[in-house]
């Protein structure tokens, strides 16, 4: 991998407030993408999706034997990932910037909960995912704005404790309707609350408070001076999103980096978002980006960039450059 991309993306990391938008690449191949499915027999693509997903996760709620199974693997990488953004969070100043990363994810499959779950096990650091209550967690968007800390005895310091939030605008399979209010369970509901990725416009009042307060908070976490965002397995065809990226990079001080899987995505990413070029805080990173040539010097040696690579950047942080930092 080409090392100054890689010091670069590692220092923003670092030293600035750090946000991820993940798609539905990432859960790939657990997950087939949404051009897979077709509507056939009454029974709609995104039905059919949904029906997967809920399957899929049903798997992930209780152990699964099958270390080798693309389940297993998938949630390892997801593992793998949190964990390097756990050891960015502790490398950070939190004098500088919060010890807090915002993961959005227009997933409802529940790869990020069973990670944090495993996670929690052996890190110290919070998971908010905007829930409060004990017997019953219901969601409330107040929730995200969310610190804790560690106090001296004496009250003689204050350790703020790494954590990340996890935000989900088209929902979740274990998010369930009650009244006016969104139950999240620890298992997949029958009918959960979901917005279908051609059905976030819909005239239902409910859903379309939800998905829009989502993304006011998305809108606001780029509105914040020094931040920057990571998207990696979303090709900005949610129209709404793409509109906020649009706005987004208005903020000068915002940097955006668009990893694509392979480098035909960065005409897809570029089109889909209405931008002729690239700009200069919204950079789109493929294969022919990030790694090297082969001895020809011809062509990279990898022609795809996954969430695995991503990881490996992440996690081979080091201090080199940053002791005025600390």
């Amino acid at each position: 991998m080409k090392e100054d991309i890689s010091k670069q993306l590692r220092a923003l990391a670092i030293t600035k407030q750090l946000n991820f938008l993940l798609g539905s690449g990432v859960s790939v191949p657990a997950i087939p993408l949404m051009g897979t499915f077709k509507d056939s027999e009454g029974v709609s693509a995104n039905e059919k999706l949904l029906e997967y997903v809920k399957k899929i996760s049903n798997e992930l709620t209780v152990e699964n034997k099958n270390d080798e199974s693309s389940v297993s693997h998938v949630l390892k990488n997801y593992q793998n990932f949190l964990e390097s953004i756990i050891s960015v969070m502790n490398l950070s100043n939190s004098r500088q910037v919060s010890k807090n990363v915002n993961i959005f994810t227009t997933n409802y499959d529940l790869f990020l909960e069973k990670s944090m779950d495993l996670m929690l096990k052996k890190h110290k650091l919070v998971f908010n995912d905007g829930a409060s209550g004990y017997f019953n967690r219901y969601l409330e968007s107040s929730n995200y704005n969310r610190m804790v800390s560690y106090k001296g005895l004496n009250n003689n310091y204050i350790n703020e404790i790494p954590s990340i939030t996890l935000i989900k605008p088209h929902g979740s399979v274990n998010w369930e309707k009650q009244d006016e209010h969104i139950l999240i369970k620890n298992t997949v509901v029958s009918n959960p609350v979901v917005v279908h990725p051609d059905g976030y416009e819909s005239s239902a009042t409910f859903y379309n408070n939800h998905f829009h307060e989502m993304l006011r908070i998305f809108q606001m976490e780029l509105d914040k001076p020094q931040s920057v965002l990571i998207v990696i397995g979303f090709s900005f065809q949610d129209k709404h999103i793409a509109k906020m990226i649009r706005r987004a990079v208005q903020n000068p001080e915002l940097m955006v980096y668009a990893f694509g899987y392979s480098d035909d995505d960065k005409m897809t990413y570029l089109k889909n978002l209405n931008f002729e070029n690239e700009r200069y805080n919204f950079k789109v990173l493929t294969p022919e980006n990030l790694f090297e040539k082969d001895v020809t010097g011809t062509e990279s040696k990898r022609n795809n960039f996954t969430l695995s690579d991503l990881t490996n950047i992440l996690a081979n942080i080091n201090l080199e450059g940053q002791n005025d930092r600390t």
